[in-house]
């Protein structure tokens, strides 16, 4: 059990490693949820005790007394396929954002995609006639689809080998996924595809404006970084401690020998985001291809 705690917690100090922590929260709790709501089913308890805690309702005043549901929607699952099919998209398309943004970017996208999408479902639900009523929403959909248009958003081009199809570049599988969500608006499922068109706007506007040199995603940085530090326990350094990194609140900024710095690594992270990949002269493609060798 320890080793399996060890790596958890290598998953989540490793840098540059945002994908791996986003489907990790994620399998978690679909694992946590399905182990309690299994144990509910033999004691004859109904379910829907940890559906109501973890989905997000249209209920306003449900919302204020169940304010924590606004994130725990966007990283809970009830179903295996449903799980399944988001996480396999987020891995193919935030692949992409955390090779060319880097992790901590893709970790923005990703809450930012999920609280935009969760927001425009309530607002749609408590001010629209025809939708207005008691609903809920739960599901990683509106986040993954931020990371989807926000890859195809940077990297139109780029494309991927669909089987039975061929190659197709990102841009159009985006675009057919954006239509689809809002032809089926009047079907089932509404609520689902109005988050997916949530965060489907913010997804093309958190890139436009991350090209334009303003980073959205500065506030969950900021907040993320005041709980790790919340918790974060303070270490004694041992005489046998040579380098400590920045994120571990060293005593030297000195990257390893041969190694570049964070600060380096985020200007060229920026450059890409701005530029594109190929804009990097041949040293920086070098840097960045050392950064992402620590751990």
């Amino acid at each position: 059990m320890s080793g399996i705690l060890d790596d958890f917690r290598n998953a989540f100090t490793k840098r540059n490693n945002g994908l791996v922590q986003i489907i990790l929260i994620n399998v978690v709790v679909f694992l946590v949820c399905a182990i309690i709501g299994t144990i509910l089913f033999f004691a004859k308890i109904d379910d829907s005790i940890i559906v109501n805690q973890l989905s997000l309702s249209s209920s306003l005043p449900y919302l204020l007394t169940h304010p924590w549901t606004l994130i725990t929607n966007f990283f809970t699952h009830f179903g295996f396929f449903h799980i399944l099919f988001n996480m396999l998209f987020l891995y193919w398309f935030g692949l992409l954002i955390e090779e060319y943004l880097g992790g901590r970017r893709l970790i923005n996208l990703y809450i930012l995609g999920g609280l935009f999408s969760s927001v425009i479902y309530l607002i749609a639900y408590n001010t629209i006639p025809t939708l207005m009523g008691v609903s809920t929403v739960v599901g990683a959909s509106g986040a993954i689809f931020a990371v989807v248009v926000g890859a195809a958003t940077l990297l139109p081009d780029y494309t991927l080998f669909l089987f039975l199809i061929g190659p197709v570049k990102i841009k159009y599988i985006a675009l057919f996924y954006v239509v689809l969500s809002f032809v089926e608006l009047r079907f089932s499922n509404t609520g689902g595809n109005l988050v997916h068109l949530g965060g489907a706007l913010l997804g093309f506007v958190y890139v436009r404006q991350l090209q334009s040199g303003r980073d959205l995603g500065a506030p969950i940085d900021a907040t993320l970084n005041f709980f790790k530090n919340l918790f974060k326990k303070n270490e004694t350094p041992t005489v046998n401690v040579t380098y400590r990194s920045q994120r571990q609140n060293s005593y030297s900024n000195a990257a390893p020998a041969g190694f570049p710095d964070d600060e380096e690594v985020d200007e060229i992270l920026d450059k890409i985001s701005k530029s594109g990949y190929e804009s990097l002269s041949k040293d920086e493609k070098q840097k960045l291809f050392k950064a992402s060798q620590k751990s």
